[in-house]
């Protein structure tokens, strides 16, 4: 139990900290372009034409609605990590692990599959929160209350949509995170397993092997980031907010169309950097509902 308030409580303060990031990125993923692009030079020192990054999009946004302005959907977006921390841990709970030497492959697939269950089922009974967050966020777009509390978003999805509604861009989410598990601890296993030798044997390599776990999970983070795009551009499709619809943004018919849509335009990676933004050649960027070319 202390576990889990300890947890409850960390959870819930990273949430706070980390919200305006994830509020300027999800802007950015559905393609809100406000300011215009300037020419900055890369890490190589060229001359590049730049969008604005995190803290500049920050600025704007304080401009506007001030420095609250940057804790738009925080409320459900903490109800969402505490329920999901309480759910992880009680499912966690219920299975045990088998008496299996650590270091074997059974005994990794045996944790990756317990691992995935309760992530699965916390992702599964918060995601309805998740999609309410990320309405309130993208309501800065058409300057829209539509969604302006929990309770009254829950009735307004289900009076719209229905139950399907508060499972907006579920698929996708659920694919990217166990994907991501299932790559971050097998490259893991076979990296310490395979490339790098005991610790006993070399200090320094049995240092490696303690970060080893945080590199492979940085990485099947970033290979499955499509999987996050499409899903949070899923969970706003069609949804009665300017940010979601035409002509501002597409209408997708299911989340694999929108995979589509996004790769022949190259946008698969759109929000995955906040910094050094590279505008790409001939896109044009929703500029306070104009367009920027």
């Amino acid at each position: 139990m202390a576990d889990t308030l300890s947890q409850l409580y960390l959870g819930a303060g990273l949430t706070v900290l980390s919200h305006p990031l994830m509020y300027v990125k999800v802007l950015i993923q559905v393609g809100h372009e406000p300011l215009a692009p300037s020419m900055g030079r890369n890490i190589f020192g060229r001359p590049v034409l730049q969008l604005p990054g995190l803290f500049a999009y920050a600025k704007h946004i304080v401009k506007i609605d001030g420095k609250r302005g940057l804790f738009k959907g925080l409320t459900s977006r903490l109800c969402a990590g505490a329920m999901g921390t309480v759910v992880h841990s009680k499912v966690l709970q219920c299975s045990e692990l088998g008496k299996n030497d650590p270091s074997s492959l059974y005994h990794v697939f045996e944790e990756t599959t317990r691992e995935m269950i309760a992530r699965s089922t916390a992702t599964l009974v918060t995601h309805p929160f998740h999609v309410i967050t990320l309405r309130c966020m993208i309501q800065f777009i058409g300057r829209e209350t539509k969604y302006s509390g929990i309770f009254s978003s829950v009735v307004t999805i289900y009076r719209e949509e229905g139950i399907l509604g508060f499972l907006a861009g579920l698929i996708p989410r659920l694919l990217g995170d166990v994907i991501s598990l299932w790559l971050c601890n097998l490259l893991a296993y076979f990296i310490n397993t395979y490339i790098l030798e005991p610790p006993s044997q070399v200090s320094q390599i049995g240092e490696l092997r303690s970060y080893s776990q945080a590199i492979t999970g940085f990485l099947a983070s970033m290979l499955t980031y499509p999987f996050v795009l499409v899903s949070n551009l899923m969970a706003v499709n069609n949804c009665g907010l300017v940010g979601g619809l035409p002509p501002y943004a597409a209408v997708y018919s299911s989340w694999i169309d929108c995979w589509r849509q996004l790769s022949r335009e190259g946008n698969m990676s759109r929000g995955n950097s906040l910094f050094f933004r590279k505008a790409p050649a001939g896109r044009m960027y929703a500029l306070d509902q104009k367009r920027f070319v």
